[in-house]
């Protein structure tokens, strides 16, 4: 029996006997994995019975899914749950993508034709016929390579055809 066929009865607290007739082993060796693994630790009652939450069940299943199964050692157990347990506690910092693709904005009213636009306040630095224009070497800031002027001519010259299809297509 693996545990994921194991069913954990839906309660709040276990007596002993419970826990190890869902674990499928004896009392003492639930005590004894007790003193072994810190993380395994059920609360006491007033009487001094343990009381197993569904959490302790949990990890006895995983004790001995490490010990029985995957032939791991009581101290290589030890560390392989507590690493676990290190993981699950972790801030999750990696980004998930979205589930679904956002839907596409309601229609966007057409733009003013005679309203100036971003470009337009953009000189033309790359002529159409995408060499550099007469004023571009003049008016690039200072301490700025020739690869990187290359680069930025690259970009402006991309920008301006773009400028250039919307205009084509007031429509947009």
């Amino acid at each position: 029996m693996t545990q994921q066929d194991v069913v954990i009865p839906e309660k709040i607290f276990f007596k002993i006997g419970e826990v190890c007739e869902i674990v499928g082993v004896q009392a003492h060796v639930l005590r004894y994995w007790e003193t072994e693994f810190p993380m395994f630790s059920p609360q006491k009652n007033k009487s001094g019975q343990r009381s197993y939450r569904r959490k302790d069940v949990e990890t006895a299943l995983n004790i001995k899914q490490l010990l029985y199964k995957e032939m791991f050692t009581i101290a290589g157990a030890r560390k392989k749950l507590q690493a676990d347990a290190r993981e699950a506690n972790k801030p999750k910092t990696q980004l998930k993508p979205p589930a679904t693709v956002p839907a596409a904005p309601a229609a966007i009213p057409p733009a003013d034709p005679m309203a100036p636009s971003l470009f337009d306040s953009l000189p033309d630095i790359v002529a159409d016929s995408g060499s550099l224009s007469d004023n571009t070497l003049q008016t690039a800031p200072p301490g700025i390579s020739a690869e990187q002027k290359a680069l930025l001519i690259k970009v402006v010259g991309g920008l301006n055809d773009i400028r250039q299809m919307l205009r084509a297509r007031p429509g947009l």
